[in-house]
């Protein structure tokens, strides 16, 4: 046990659905007779749905987890998976609902951003009083004040009441509280996804120097690139259950199966609501597709071809397309545009077919947004419709006598040959 920080032995967090409790004893009492008879509980709200009012379900079901000190875990797993609540347990916010928990160790937790901060204090008083709640003593904070008030980047400030401050400064002081704390362990919950990408880095550099020092972190982000920076270990939730623990980019993999849309090769848009307000006032996109494909799987060697119907609503001249391409994790790629393909009378149909070059994109599962849209004459770009679905597409490469692809340092962009001159 001297070398772990952490053991999980099937830990279950149990909840019920909808509001339970009332106001007052009379409300329990009124409710409870109304169940009784199979009659409406008068206490809910007008419009109210009770059907499942009553009924449990596990945020966690069964987690076995044993982290080693030193150790940097990542956290990852689809909204609703049960990340937040096994931090919350861990971070002693809630009690779980059955299983044991050894902690060796101070932890320091941040799961919101500006946890335990008063607005009407001063960022300086916030200090204060957050490294108490967090379990710092006043003389451990007075001798590191300056050094947090340097790492916030806030001193300008320090001196007036956080209400005033953005959302960026609140993770920036409450980030720089947290990593101060002389903890053993450090629970970090998707709190750096607010600041800015300077302050990320570094917020970064100082997690991943905490855990080459010995200290232990657990850090739960939908950021893939971040966790391939600062974890060396990784598991994923999958509704309240641990489906895998092991290595980093195994653990992406694992996630963004569970997580990548439907596969298809026609998408109906007929009836599909425009994703911006601003969108469909001049074309729409009825339908897309990858024609002559059962799959939308493609070799590197291989153009996409891509083929889409449109509907002109008003009058327009040279509508350009572009292609927003992410890999399946969430990563952008990069994008591509057109040349003016479309210029159409109001009531026009037609179908465009496209062409994609694939042979710089590296083997792995994508996904790409079609829009389009017009330039003027000072370059300004006005968009006017697109997909509104992610389109999900395979990469295959089936060239030998190439290096084997390491995502997690070279990214999804193969450059062309070097060649000898």
């Amino acid at each position: 046990m001297s070398e772990t920080a952490i053991r999980i032995e099937n830990l279950k967090k149990q909840y019920k659905l909808g509001a339970i409790g009332g106001q007052t004893l009379n409300a329990e009492l009124q409710s409870w007779l109304a169940r009784r008879r199979g009659k409406e509980d008068p206490n809910i709200k007008i419009g109210q749905d009770t059907t499942n009012f009553g009924q449990s379900f596990y945020a966690l079901d069964g987690i076995n987890l044993e982290v080693k000190k030193g150790e940097a875990l990542g956290i990852i797993g689809s909204n609703g998976a049960g990340k937040s609540t096994l931090l919350k347990i861990l971070s002693r916010v809630t009690a779980p609902t059955e299983g044991d928990i050894w902690i060796n160790g101070r932890i320091a937790s941040m799961l919101e951003v500006g946890t335990g901060f008063h607005g009407e204090l001063t960022g300086r008083e916030n200090i204060y009083m957050n490294g108490a709640i967090l379990g710092m003593t006043k003389k451990e904070v007075d001798e590191k004040i300056e050094s947090i008030i340097e790492f916030s980047e806030c001193r300008q400030f320090i001196d007036t009441p956080v209400k005033r401050y953005s959302s960026g400064m609140y993770v920036k002081l409450a980030f720089s509280v947290a990593s101060h704390l002389d903890a053993e362990i450090m629970i970090m919950d998707e709190v750096l996804a607010v600041g800015d990408m300077a302050f990320q880095k570094k917020c970064l550099t100082k997690m991943g120097d905490e855990a080459h020092d010995g200290k232990t972190v657990l850090y739960v982000s939908h950021n893939m690139a971040t966790i391939r920076n600062l974890c060396d270990r990784c598991v994923v939730l999958n509704k309240g259950k641990l489906i895998f623990d092991g290595d980093v980019e195994e653990a992406i993999s694992v996630y963004m199966k569970n997580s990548e849309g439907e596969m298809k090769v026609d998408y109906d848009l007929e009836y599909a609501k425009q994703s911006s307000l601003d969108y469909g006032k001049s074309i729409i996109i009825n339908r897309f597709s990858f024609p002559q494909k059962e799959d939308p799987v493609f070799d590197t060697e291989e153009k996409m071809q891509m083929s889409f119907d449109w509907s002109c609503i008003k009058d327009i001249e040279n509508i350009r397309a572009r292609i927003e391409v992410s890999y399946a994790d969430g990563m952008v790629v990069g994008m591509a545009e057109s040349k003016p393909i479309i210029s159409a009378k109001q009531g026009e149909t037609g179908t465009c077919e496209l062409e994609f070059n694939l042979s710089n994109l590296a083997a792995g599962t994508y996904y790409m947004r079609l829009s389009l849209f017009t330039l003027n004459s000072m370059g300004i770009h006005t968009g006017l419709t697109d997909v509104p679905e992610k389109i999900f597409f395979k990469v295959v490469d089936t060239t030998t006598n190439r290096t084997g692809w390491l995502r997690q340092y070279w990214g999804s962009v193969r450059f062309d040959e070097i060649k000898k001159i």
